[in-house]
């Protein structure tokens, strides 16, 4: 994650609690497949802290999946987010929230984000 995305990121977490996974890696490398970090993985009703690996057993637990970019909405990181709950639901967590945290919302992607249960978040600098 860039300077520009991770305290997005930790900022949104700050208000929701809970363990943060940051690059959170949902599918390894292989020879037919590339890396699938997840910018923020957060499991609610754990204590709040900020995990020290990039992996953790979600089965059973509550987790929201987060997608961050320093800029306006679009079809790149709206989809990012909206796949990311697939990818995440093969470790079997109890139930899956999917965010979108960006610096500017976008009328046509925020209707399109609430059709498919994304959650739009918008984050200005500092």
């Amino acid at each position: 994650m860039s300077k520009h995305e991770t305290w997005r990121t930790r900022k949104y977490w700050e208000q929701v609690g809970g363990l943060l996974i940051e690059e959170f890696v949902a599918v390894h490398n292989g020879p037919d497949r590339g890396r699938r970090p997840i910018d923020g993985v957060i499991v609610l009703n754990e204590p709040k802290a900020i995990h020290d690996k990039n992996f953790y057993d979600l089965t059973g637990k509550d987790v929201v999946v987060i997608q961050t970019k320093a800029s306006r909405i679009g079809m790149y990181l709206l989809g990012q987010a909206y796949f990311s709950k697939f990818l995440i639901e093969k470790f079997n967590p109890k139930s899956i929230k999917s965010v979108a945290i960006c610096d500017r919302s976008d009328a046509v992607m925020a209707e399109l984000a609430q059709k498919h249960d994304v959650e739009i978040v918008v984050i200005n600098e500092r």
